[in-house]
């Protein structure tokens, strides 16, 4: 199984990007799936996750901001930030599979977002 996560980039301050990571191989849905994200001299932090029931949960600072989704049958997961700050500059991680506060048992590559003031 491999996660393969896209859609980082440099945006402004109080600009949008939406984040996606799909998982490959034939597999059944995952429970969970989970963004993570670590910022330079930081420990890797969970930043959303949502379960096959729907249910979601953030990390306080992105209340309001992010979105996260899934298309459970395609295993795919997605991280819709806006009014973007600069402290969400960081790598963003995404996770599958039994997702606890230090991550899952799946974990995509990383992708890279900057956010300039």
């Amino acid at each position: 199984v491999q996660l393969q996560a896209s859609g980082g980039g440099v945006v402004q301050a109080g600009g949008s990007l939406r984040l996606s990571c799909a998982a490959s191989g034939k597999i059944l849905p995952f429970d969970t799936m989970a963004w993570f994200r670590q910022a330079p001299g930081k420990a890797r932090e969970l930043v959303a996750a949502e379960n096959d029931d729907g249910i979601t949960s953030y990390t306080d600072s992105v209340k309001a901001r992010f979105t996260i989704s899934r298309d459970i049958p395609r295993n795919t997961v997605y991280l819709q930030m806006n009014i973007l700050k600069s402290e969400d500059t960081a790598v963003y991680y995404c996770s599958a599979g039994d997702v606890g506060p230090l991550g899952g048992r799946f974990w995509g590559q990383g992708t890279q977002v900057t956010v300039s003031s």
